[in-house]
């Protein structure tokens, strides 16, 4: 049933009804709305034969949890920004052992300069750990992934970060129709692990692996993530059909077929975008968004099917990879070689900034006028950045 609910409450009472045995909680704003749920759930019973850990930092949050999926339990814990990389060499760990561990990371900006607010950057910076990762695009689609998460991470045995923007998704109060119950346990059977401690039978997790047999041990975790491609489409097709509504899985195409440029992002813009798309296209002009979901592995074929009508595809990247464009839009580059598609970059809405529908208007007049770059900052202050610039100038020249 629809109510008005806050993000990260949708997603604490999604995460309890997938019957999580083990959560373990450290508070870094702002998920911490998340974890304080779980635990009140927890405290009145509403949530049973659950463990819930208070640790002493992020990286005894996801540590404890490698033992505990380890040794059987379904496990699930959330952080965001200087938490997601304080506990960065656990999240290798999780993905070189094949654990199916289920992370909340809401999406904010990794310092230094301290920023609290939204951005990508640190889940972004976790691209490469193993985790299949997804995000929300809504609180709608941060509830219902949760449930994918889990179905998919026990399925092939691999951790799943679900990422929705901080502030934005997670402290918004919107229509949500959390999943009850009966449907979470109609699509989760309950947990089979692949790989178990056990004293009645010991074996070693995670041993030394030397050269003779490391490249084969990554071969095989990659296999599986891989997967996911295949896994994970179906899993939220069942899913969504439970709860009688489309479940995101791979990407959002919106306007996509017949337009000549689309604009590419990943979270919660996908909406004020499509708003902007809606009333370009009411104009005559012919123009999509195509919002990406799973980000790892990334779906090459998917984005490429959504974008083969364009001629421009404009990606916006919420994070900053200082030295080069951009992750996603590498990847979507690659995913588009031999297309006549010209790629370009826009980095918006870091450390907070909104991305408003004036300023896409104003991207997407750019864009059609020809005078959009290969790669252009969204709303740049370009009076502050000259002015240090020549400070900076002057001071390489200073005897």
């Amino acid at each position: 049933m629809l109510r008005q609910v806050e993000g990260s409450l949708a997603v604490a009472e999604t995460v309890a009804r997938c019957r999580p045995q083990v959560i373990s909680a450290y508070p870094i704003s702002p998920q911490t709305h998340v974890v304080e749920h779980l635990s009140r759930l927890a405290r009145t019973g509403e949530l049973d034969h659950c463990a819930y850990l208070t640790v002493e930092s992020e990286f005894a949050a996801l540590s404890s949890l490698v033992g505990a999926s380890a040794a059987g339990s379904r496990s699930y814990t959330a952080t965001s920004s200087q938490g997601l990389l304080f506990m960065a060499e656990a999240v290798f760990n999780a993905a070189g052992l094949g654990l199916p561990i289920v992370m909340t990371v809401a999406n904010r900006a990794v310092g230094a300069p301290i920023n609290i607010w939204n951005d990508q950057g640190d889940s972004i910076a976790m691209r490469d750990a193993g985790w299949i990762q997804l995000y929300a695009a809504d609180n709608q689609a941060a509830a219902d992934l949760h449930v994918v998460a889990f179905r998919v991470a026990e399925e092939l045995s691999v951790p799943v970060m679900v990422c929705m923007d901080g502030f934005v998704l997670t402290h918004a109060f919107e229509e949500v129709d959390v999943p009850d119950q009966h449907q979470v346990d109609a699509v989760l059977p309950p947990f089979r692990p692949r790989q178990l401690l056990d004293p009645a039978a010991p074996v070693s997790i995670g041993a030394m692996v030397g050269p003779e047999a490391y490249t084969e041990v990554r071969y095989l975790a990659d296999h599986a993530l891989r997967r996911a491609l295949e896994v994970l489409p179906a899993a939220a097709d069942e899913i969504g059909a439970v709860l009688g509504r489309p479940v995101p899985s791979l990407v959002q195409a919106h306007g996509c077929r017949g337009a000549g440029t689309v604009v590419v992002v990943m979270g919660s813009v996908l909406g004020t975008l499509s708003e902007v798309v809606d009333e370009r296209v009411a104009r005559g002009v012919r123009v999509g968004a195509l919002g990406i979901t799973c980000f790892r592995p990334f779906p090459a074929s998917a984005v490429r099917a959504a974008l083969c009508d364009a001629d421009e595809v404009i990606v916006l990247e919420r994070s900053l990879a200082a030295g080069e464009d951009g992750p996603l839009t590498a990847d979507v580059a690659r995913a588009l070689a031999g297309t006549r598609a010209r790629v370009r970059t826009v980095v918006a809405g870091l450390g907070g900034r909104p991305v408003t529908g004036t300023a896409l208007h104003g991207l997407l007049d750019r864009a059609e006028g020809g005078r959009l770059g290969a790669r252009t900052f969204l709303d740049l202050d370009r009076t502050v950045i000259d002015r240090e610039l020549r400070r900076s100038a002057a001071q390489e020249v200073a005897p």
